[in-house]
């Protein structure tokens, strides 16, 4: 009787040991098939679920979008002896590239760093930079020479020149450059603005009629291929 007792138990033993020997080696194996998963779900799962740390600015280099931000961000300076009129002349070149790909050639399209150079002379040239990037310019003065026949109110200042590159469109860059062309040309002493621009650049006629400018007449230069609408505002209660 011992013998079969001894031998039961021997089975016994040896199949329970067998079966929680199996049940650890599953319970192993599941544990690391999940860890395997995971790990292959964390190097598929998309960058987008990594949140990166956003800083806040209010313009970046040439090429890349420009987006609205403080003014503090961007400095408005005069131009001085120590710019480049070459840097200057390519950013009159990008600011009016869309008007000369539509067919308009606008004198700034195409001018040469020469050219750029006898305009500055004219009058105050005040440009914009965020950081060393040249991103903005306008050239303006009071009262303005014209020729004759041209249809101006006398005297009246002007503004020539305004341009933004085109990475700053967009960001009111514009706007801040037209208000201190004005606000110069009332310092200067005079009441009204005088300025000219194709007639078939109807959005920008429209942005300058939507800033109180109206057309007072045309004009024909004869560096462009366009017929220019004249367009006059009075400062006085600028």
């Amino acid at each position: 009787m011992k013998p079969i007792m001894e031998a039961v138990a021997s089975f016994l033993l040896h199949e329970v040991l067998g079966n929680v020997l199996a049940a650890l080696l599953l319970a192993l194996a599941g544990w690391l098939l999940r860890c395997v998963a995971r790990q292959r779900g964390s190097l598929n799962r998309p960058h987008g679920d990594i949140r990166p740390t956003l800083v806040a600015v209010t313009l970046r280099p040439a090429g890349r979008r420009i987006s609205a931000g403080p003014r503090a961000h961007v400095v408005v300076r005069r131009f001085t002896d120590g710019d480049s009129v070459e840097e200057l002349t390519d950013l009159l070149h990008r600011a009016y590239a869309d008007h000369a790909a539509a067919g308009r050639v606008f004198f700034a399209s195409y001018q040469s760093a020469r050219d750029t150079a006898h305009r500055l002379g004219k009058g105050e040239c005040w440009v914009a930079l965020w950081g060393n990037v040249l991103v903005g310019t306008v050239t303006l003065s009071a009262s303005h020479t014209t020729p004759e026949g041209y249809p101006a109110p006398a005297p009246a200042g002007s503004f020539w020149q305004l341009a933004v590159d085109p990475s700053a469109r967009g960001s009111g860059l514009g706007q801040r450059l037209l208000v201190l062309a004005e606000e110069r040309i009332v310092a200067l002493g005079s009441a009204q603005a005088v300025i000219d621009t194709s007639a078939e650049a109807t959005e920008l006629v429209g942005w300058y009629r939507r800033r109180g400018y109206v057309p007072v007449g045309t004009w024909r230069w004869d560096v462009t291929n366009y017929e220019s609408v004249v367009l006059a505002k009075v400062l006085s209660a600028c």
